[in-house]
């Protein structure tokens, strides 16, 4: 029985986490942009492969600030592409089949 105080704060922290992202999650499902953020990891991955075959060292400083130039450029884009479309949804399935095939 020594378990269950030590239990009770994750227990209440688990309880406030599923609200949050349930709260969150109708939002994101609502606007209609689930897919963004894995379209940004991989637009991310794409700026370590572009470092990486220009010569930078993948675990240096140069790979880390191309790879987060180029999550910012692929945010702008969808940012701008939400504004004049409306949809992203097609847009980062697009931008997935993009960096997949690089």
């Amino acid at each position: 029985m020594e378990i269950l105080p030590f239990l009770l704060w994750p227990f209440v922290a688990s309880l406030i986490l599923t609200g949050i992202h349930a709260y969150l999650g109708v939002h994101v499902v609502e606007r209609g942009v689930i897919f963004v953020d894995l379209a940004l990891a991989q637009i991310a991955a794409l700026g370590a492969t572009i470092a990486i075959l220009v010569g930078m060292d993948p675990h240096g400083r140069g790979a880390y600030w191309l790879s987060l130039a180029f999550t910012f450029i692929g945010a702008a884009i969808f940012a701008f592409a939400r504004t004049r479309r409306g949809h992203i949804p097609q847009a980062c399935s697009t931008t997935s089949s993009v960096t997949n095939s690089c």
